[in-house]
């Protein structure tokens, strides 16, 4: 006895997967383009054709026409080496294995030091500069520069608000505290322009005042600030990109406003005599601090704001967390994108590297990071966007 096939409903049909084979070129460079970064160059090996789209402007352009991707972290571990990155869209780690090669061969002894958008800033040992995309490998050097006073903040982002634009500027500001000034590297033109003086604008420093902070190998050091390599420079934007927030050397925040030509300090968020260490971040747009600190034998990390003239807290890793770091004199870097801050937590005890996520007010432990058989450990971080279609 025969078996009666049966009809597919209509319904049923509605359900069908599509087959891609069926799709035109253009249409499936759109739906490819909303693929994760990740997961999109692990499908260029499912045949030719994928493959091809790699490369293919139309294919580039829709990329761009993606409003935001989830951040990519790109880890800086104690010997200032940096090909490895967090993906959160994965929530895994992958080697950036060409940005390992390019920097070994060609820039040896480059530190990350900026990144905005889909691009980091890289600079060497004798202060050379260079701009690269780390999904795809392309690098730019810029000019040499001539400093007329010590380096103190490196910011880095884009001269037009288009997504996949190549052009970019990078702003360095040098001086003394008496006598502080910019300068600005404009992609557009190649060159970097006349430095700029900027005028102080009283605010709430107390250079005298005697402060103490932790250094990378756990010992105390008082007045100066001891800040790893991999964020000597760092520094934050605020959601204009007008004003440039960063550290001084002596623990306080300052901000440079490029567009008035002024600068202040930020007031003491700790007592004088206090053991902490502090990194500067922005989240969501807002200026913020991150502080470990020690009280009542047990460490705390806070997050903070300044709203109103005085500090106010917004956010506290739980203590049953926090302990752990008590003791450890450890020495936090961090960076924010978005919803999203990842703390790097570090001493010759202890590493850690934990992500607070701004929306749901979660903590959350990195996996280890494995490679080669060894674990990982990493000091600080920069954020940026996977992105195939922006070039330098």
């Amino acid at each position: 006895m025969g078996v009666q096939k049966e009809e597919t409903s209509e319904e049923d049909r509605s359900i069908l997967p599509f087959p891609f084979e069926e799709l035109t070129q253009d249409m499936l460079e759109k739906v490819l383009s909303w693929l994760p970064t990740s997961s999109f160059l692990r499908t260029r090996s499912v045949c030719k054709r994928w493959s091809s789209v790699a490369s293919s402007p139309t294919f580039l352009a829709a990329c761009s026409q993606v409003p935001s991707r989830h951040p990519c972290f790109l880890m800086v571990d104690q010997h200032l080496s940096h090909s490895v990155i967090f993906d959160t869209s994965e929530g895994n780690w992958k080697n950036l294995h060409h940005l390992s090669h390019f920097n070994q061969t060609n820039h040896p002894n480059s530190i990350p030091v900026a990144s905005h958008g889909g691009l980091l800033c890289f600079r060497d040992h004798v202060g050379g500069f260079s701009v690269c995309n780390p999904i795809t490998g392309a690098r730019r050097s810029l000019p040499c520069i001539l400093l007329t006073g010590p380096l103190l903040a490196v910011s880095m982002t884009s001269l037009n608000k288009t997504i996949s634009s190549s052009s970019f500027r990078i702003v360095l500001v040098t001086g003394e505290f008496s006598n502080l000034s910019f300068t600005t590297f404009n992609s557009a033109t190649n060159r970097w322009e006349e430095e700029v003086t900027l005028a102080r604008k009283e605010g709430y420093s107390h250079e005298e005042d005697r402060v103490f902070f932790l250094s990378k190998s756990g010992e105390v050091v008082a007045a100066d600030m001891q800040r790893s390599p991999s964020k000597e420079f760092s520094s934050v934007l605020s959601a204009d990109e007008k004003v440039i927030f960063f550290l001084s050397h002596s623990g306080t925040v300052v901000a440079c406003d490029m567009a008035k030509r002024l600068f202040l300090e930020y007031p003491r968020l700790l007592p004088v005599g206090s053991e902490y260490s502090i990194d500067v971040i922005v989240s969501k747009g807002e200026m913020m601090v991150v502080v470990l600190a020690e009280f009542l034998e047990t460490a705390s990390l806070r997050i903070w704001r300044f709203s109103g003239g005085s500090w106010r807290q917004v956010a506290a890793m739980p203590p049953a967390i926090s302990h752990e770091f008590y003791g450890k004199k450890a020495d936090i870097n961090c960076v924010g994108s978005g919803d999203v801050i990842l703390v790097c937590l570090s001493s010759i005890e202890i590493s850690r590297s934990v992500i607070y996520n701004v929306a749901s007010s979660e903590w959350v432990e990195l996996p280890k990071c494995v490679v080669e058989g060894e674990i990982k450990e990493f000091v600080s971080a920069l954020s940026f966007e996977p992105r195939v279609e922006v070039s330098v």
